[in-house]
């Protein structure tokens, strides 16, 4: 099978193409795990962790991807929640516990970073961490449902707002056009206020029905009670704080921050940025039962999900476009669907 591979930590500074196209066995599947063709990957910011070793993978070669559409192949021993040929999504979570607080636990194991991902056109997953995928979506448009939407969904109930409120979100890629869409529909009484550094992002926003988008500095017209943060920069979250009303939540959907911009925290004050009861919540992760119950609600709004369409063979491409910040919705490898 084709497979796009990361082969070392040497990230992007020596050839700017760090994944590397290789023909590998196909997979087998064994007790309690399903065999996917995989039809799409989404790509995520998750991977430029990867790649850049913020989160590296435990070992290399390694194909990453964790946002995958497929259709079942093959039905290892002791396997009965799927049928061969059903389409099911798989996301970051390949692997847990099984309990409440799977997220966190010291059995989580990351798709695409820990075991080989979605950039291939097969791959293997435990029975149990595969999900149905709704009709009403297109392989192209659930893609980034599987990581983007499922962990935008983990972080609007951890910020813990109630319909009427405020909700503030810093930037707007793949993950932060779909909160915004389900912000509107479980909260139809709030206002949802977009912080992005792009004019682009900044109109996308008001397309898909923010109230209000300015700069990531920019003052709101009025202060958010919950700002949630997508974005792989500093200044952001110390532009949150301060804008936050006394008693709101900051959360934090990141699996790492990068280091171009950390210096700016040497400037955070007690008084401005953290005092009268402000509080910061960082997302860990997403738990099955996050994709479970998201993709129905994703189903029944329906979410519009813009994506980006690229060959697995030009995922560095996409990679280049997503680090260079060249984002509107989310980004998607085509490699054996059609739409």
């Amino acid at each position: 099978m084709r497979a796009m591979v990361l082969t070392s930590g040497a990230g992007f500074d020596q050839s700017g193409e760090p994944l590397v196209l290789q023909d590998l066995p196909r997979p087998v599947p064994g007790d309690g795990e399903i065999l996917l063709q995989v039809l799409v990957c989404g790509v995520c910011h998750t991977e430029l962790d990867e790649i850049e070793g913020r989160t590296p993978p435990p070992k290399y070669p390694v194909t990453p991807g964790h946002e995958i559409v497929g259709r079942v192949a093959e039905l290892g021993p002791d396997c009965s929640r799927h049928e061969i040929g059903q389409r099911v999504g798989v996301g970051w979570i390949h692997s847990s516990s099984g309990r409440a607080d799977e997220n966190i636990s010291a059995a989580f194991v990351a798709t695409g970073r820990d075991v080989d991902g979605g950039y291939a056109d097969y791959f293997v997953v435990p029975e149990r961490y595969a999900y149905p995928i709704p009709d009403v979506f297109s392989d192209a448009e659930a893609a980034p449902l599987l990581c983007a939407g499922a962990v935008g969904f983990r972080s609007l109930r951890l910020a813990n707002i109630s319909d009427g409120e405020v909700l503030g979100l810093t930037g707007f890629g793949g993950s932060g056009h779909l909160v915004l869409q389900l912000a509107r529909y479980l909260y139809p009484e709030g206002r949802v206020f977009v912080f992005a550094r792009s004019e682009t992002e900044r109109a996308f926003a008001l397309e898909l029905g923010a109230d209000w988008s300015g700069d990531t500095s920019d003052a709101p017209p009025e202060p958010p009670h919950a700002i949630i943060d997508t974005t792989p920069a500093w200044k952001p979250m110390l532009a949150a704080l301060q804008c936050l009303r006394p008693g709101g939540r900051l959360v934090i959907n990141a699996i790492r921050k990068e280091s171009a911009d950390r210096h700016l925290m040497a400037e955070i004050s007690y008084e401005r940025h953290l005092w009268q009861e402000k509080e910061i919540k960082s997302v860990a992760n997403v738990t099955h039962q996050d994709i479970e119950e998201f993709l129905p609600i994703a189903a029944k709004i329906p979410l519009r999900v813009e994506v980006q369409r690229y060959r697995l063979e030009n995922a560095n491409q996409a990679l280049t476009d997503l680090r260079a910040g060249h984002v509107r919705g989310a980004k998607v490898l085509m490699i054996s669907a059609t739409n």
